[in-house]
């Protein structure tokens, strides 16, 4: 049988499970509460191991199997300073923020984290608010989805021969059906089953390609001998204020967690505290394996492979140094583990239209079914984008996750520590740290990404504390 026979078997088997999920989650929607956030308001939620898995598999997925692995695989050990942020963001989002977020959302029955975001504003600011933070919601994550639908539609192209419109298409209506039935219950159950692909894979390909290698030691001296001092230097051979600009830009990549709708909504839907701190757990752990896997793959293809484009190396070692039926497997778990993302990403940008820009009211007591075709409308504009204007699946998904975490990461976390503040400077607050991100992105440098990354909170945090003490002034 070969390697292009098993990938299809077992795609045809893994999407037949995802729509199995999708219908049996169908049947726990009946709320607009369970479409969105799994019933959370309601005396249900999540469970720890599905919270934390869908959570962590949430954050990654196309960018780290193909994204982060190929960063590292082409600039070295600078690439490396992403971890710490990394993590650091999922220790502020469960840790820090978590307490407030879940205990809230039981208590006051939010369905967004545009609801936490307005929860204490007058009535005119809680529209400009939401109206604000939806548009951006949308604006950024229509980038997000097309990066991932890009991801799988190249390689399904290149797994089959067959072409990138029809791959993408194909991968995007799968995904868009077992959502539409199911929702969030559907979009958590999946990609808990994504995580758990996404390890088995993440440590089997680095190890036979690092026994195929002859060990790290081999690697090591492979590089040694071929990439240039550079390659080797935390700081990527910069000096001085250079390097501690590059990496203080990496590190504050992890900052952009606390603005992510979609992984927000996990720690507001988790049941009780128990479960967010085991979620917590788990998030972290699974993480430890991903990053530590693909870090390594990505050193040992650059020995073995160093031709190969930077974000094809999953499937290139995979398919190098795997038997053909094993590889076939593992590429297929990688191509709906690139798919599954998706799906979370499209729940945020429908409840963004349906409930936070208020779509809904004009569908009475179908709510549900506006949500739904909020999420259709919003995958055909990100295949459009997909097939018009192709980018770097890294560079695609980065400027969206910073973007956002500018906007809404500062305000979110000001209400986590019990900041009142007025609407008008929430609104400025979102306003302008998405601005000074956006153009920090189109910009070159050290500097520009110290902008992007920090300047954007100090900016959006220094507009909130004095919205705060005129708050109190009133």
């Amino acid at each position: 049988m070969s390697s292009q026979t098993v990938v299809l078997i077992t795609l045809i088997f893994y999407k037949f499970v995802l729509l199995g999920i999708g219908f049996w989650a169908s049947k726990r929607v009946v709320s607009e509460s369970d479409f969105f956030i799994a019933g959370k308001g309601q005396g249900t939620g999540l469970g720890p191991w599905v919270a934390g898995l869908s959570y962590a598999a949430s954050t990654s997925s196309a960018w780290v199997l193909l994204g982060y692995t190929g960063f590292v695989f082409s600039v070295g050990f600078k690439a490396l300073w992403l971890i710490p942020g990394i993590f650091g963001g999922y220790a502020l989002t469960w840790l820090v923020m978590g307490p407030r977020l879940n205990r809230e959302t039981a208590a006051r029955g939010h369905i967004t984290i545009v609801d936490f975001l307005i929860a204490d504003v007058s009535q005119k600011w809680r529209v400009r608010i939401a109206a604000l933070a939806a548009v951006l919601i949308i604006f950024c994550f229509v980038f997000y989805v097309a990066a991932q639908f890009q991801a799988a539609g190249t390689a399904f192209s290149s797994t089959f021969g067959i072409g990138l419109v029809e791959s993408v298409i194909l991968g995007a209506v799968i995904i868009v059906a077992y959502c539409l039935m199911g929702g969030f219950w559907a979009a958590s159950i999946t990609d808990t089953l994504q995580a758990l692909v996404m390890v088995g894979a993440c440590l089997l390909v680095p190890i036979v390609t690092i026994v195929s290698a002859g060990g790290l030691g081999a690697i090591m001296d492979t590089l040694h001998a071929n990439e240039a001092p550079a390659y080797f230097h935390m700081s990527g051979g910069a000096v001085g204020l250079v390097a501690v600009g590059g990496s203080l830009g990496l590190l504050g990549t992890g900052l952009g967690a606390a603005g992510q709708p979609q992984l927000l909504n996990r720690i507001m839907a988790v049941k009780d505290r128990k479960a967010r701190l085991l979620g917590a757990a788990i998030t972290i752990g699974w993480g430890t394996l991903i990053y530590l896997g693909v870090t390594l793959l990505a050193l040992a293809a650059r020995a073995l492979l160093p031709e190969t484009p930077s974000e094809q190396i999953f499937f290139a070692a995979a398919e190098a140094y795997l038997p053909p039926i094993l590889a076939g497997i593992v590429l297929a778990a990688v191509l709906s583990a690139v798919m599954s993302t998706v799906d979370s990403l499209l729940l945020a940008c429908a409840s963004a239209v349906s409930h936070d820009l208020g779509a809904a009211r004009f569908m009475p007591g179908r709510e549900v079914l506006a949500g739904r075709l909020a999420m259709i409308a919003i995958a055909v504009l990100s295949v459009v984008l997909t097939l018009t204007m192709p980018d770097s699946i890294f560079d695609r998904v980065l400027f969206s996750w910073v973007a956002l975490g500018a906007a809404f990461g500062p305000t979110v976390l000001s209400r986590c520590f019990g900041w009142r503040v007025l609407g008008i400077y929430i609104w400025a607050a979102i306003a302008s740290g998405f601005m000074v991100a956006v153009v920090a992105s189109g910009m070159d440098g050290p500097l520009a990404d110290l902008s992007e990354k920090w300047l954007s909170w100090i900016v959006g945090f220094a507009i909130l504390f004095v919205g705060k003490t005129h708050n109190k002034k009133n």
